[in-house]
């Protein structure tokens, strides 16, 4: 069953059919083969009672947080800000790019969001810098990943909520990972321009004295965040009230800029609509799925088969991690996230794996996924902001990080602490 399961629902990915179809169309021929009950007569409850769930809300309050920053042009004074301080580094405006998907990530906390926007503004400094096109490229769509990770994170919310794990402290727990995988990007940025030296382009003329003038336009971001998490960790608000209190703190600052206006909000609102409808649509299908997995018995037979093994509990979370690698080259990572995460969990935290540590793990497996052909979402992104060009540049310019953030998966599995220390810290 486990791998009839599998091919089927690749099967449907390849066939190019929508991700929340695929989900639901498995959890019914699921239903029809093994299952004397008709399971679906659920769906309407199942729906119903997550779509209840106070948490979830945050979601759609955060996707309308990172679009309000894009439509009011903070993202780009932002980014122009981050060239004026990073472009000294050998690599120029690449660095920026990263650095900017960091600061954007922990605003927004969406991958699809970071990558789109900073992408958007970037990109045509390949032509005007001579950047290597492929390089620069990766940086964009491995710098998206970042908005999974660093506070405040959408998935970390989901996850939080799947595992019954505190978010607040899942979100200490992606700090230090979030920054440390962030200066490993701009690491291999300089390794690859020093290797070869004509990939870094032209560099970027600035002065201290541009510095200076361009650092209120980092501001607004970091305030943003400040005000996000910071009323997280100070008892006065939860994440879904943060969330709501960034929206306020974003149309204030649109409102500043001059760039509140109806068409402004009209767009800003119309983008929130149609991400906030594909995800939540992800998961109401993904649960729906998981519901039909647990009663058919396949998440009991999966944890029969793992206990079969007969390995240790750091073999198999290596063979958890190997599965997270392959399986993401086919899925897309909220689906990923969802349905893997009800049935990995409670095998590895019943092995003695700490919840938040695990939910930074996984989350950084799910970044690997979004830039691994042939389903990687920022891949596709960042190849939707270009002018021509191949999906191979983006595939080829993202391969060095995607080793990078294998570097980054064993740094974690052996110093555990990176992602515990602030936990442990705080609570």
């Amino acid at each position: 069953m486990l791998g009839w399961t599998g091919v089927i629902l690749l099967s449907l990915l390849a066939l190019s059919v929508p991700v929340a179809a695929a989900l639901g169309w498995l959890g019914m021929i699921l239903e029809k083969f093994y299952s004397p009950m008709p399971l679906h007569l659920a769906l309407g409850e199942i729906v119903w009672q997550n779509a209840i769930e106070y948490v979830l809300v945050a979601i759609p309050l955060f996707i309308m947080l990172g679009e309000i920053l894009l439509r009011a042009g903070i993202a780009e004074r932002m980014y122009t800000a981050m060239v004026q301080w990073l472009s000294w580094l050998p690599g120029g405006t690449m660095h920026s790019n990263i650095g900017s998907c960091a600061i954007f990530a922990a605003s927004s906390g969406s991958s699809v969001a970071t990558a789109a926007t900073v992408g958007t503004v970037a990109y045509p400094e390949i032509a005007r810098r001579g950047y290597n096109e492929p390089l620069f490229l990766g940086t964009l769509a491995a710098g998206g990943t970042l908005g999974i990770l660093i506070p405040p994170s959408i998935n970390l919310i989901i996850y939080g909520l799947l595992t019954d794990t505190s978010v607040p402290q899942l979100y200490l727990a992606g700090f230090i990972p979030g920054f440390i995988l962030a200066s490993l990007f701009m690491l291999t940025v300089l390794i690859a321009v020093l290797f070869r030296r004509e990939w870094g382009g032209t560099p970027v003329a600035t002065s201290w004295d541009e510095r200076w003038k361009s650092l209120p336009h980092l501001l607004p971001p970091l305030g943003i965040f400040v005000v996000v998490v910071g009323s997280i960790y100070a008892g006065f608000a939860t994440p879904t009230e943060a969330a709501s209190v960034g929206v306020v703190a974003a149309l204030g600052l649109a409102a500043a800029f001059g760039s509140l206006n109806l068409n402004m909000l009209r767009e800003a609102i119309e983008g929130t609509l149609r991400t906030t409808a594909m995800v939540m649509l992800i998961i109401f299908a993904a649960l729906f799925l998981n519901f039909v997995l647990a009663a058919v018995g396949m998440t009991g037979k999966l944890i029969t088969l793992i206990e079969g093994l007969g390995v240790t509990p750091m073999q198999t979370l290596w063979v958890v991690i190997a599965f997270y690698i392959i399986i993401g080259c086919f899925m897309e990572t909220l689906s990923m996230l969802i349905t893997t995460t009800p049935l990995i969990a409670p095998i590895l935290i019943g092995m003695g794996f700490d919840p938040v540590w695990l939910g930074i793990l996984i989350t950084i497996l799910l970044e690997t996924a979004l830039i691994t052909p042939p389903v990687g979402v920022n891949l596709y992104i960042v190849h939707g902001v270009r002018d021509g060009g191949t999906m191979n540049d983006v595939i080829v310019g993202a391969a060095p990080f995607v080793v990078t953030m294998f570097v980054m998966i064993g740094l974690l599995v052996l110093f555990p602490q990176i992602a515990l220390f602030l936990p442990q810290l705080f609570y």
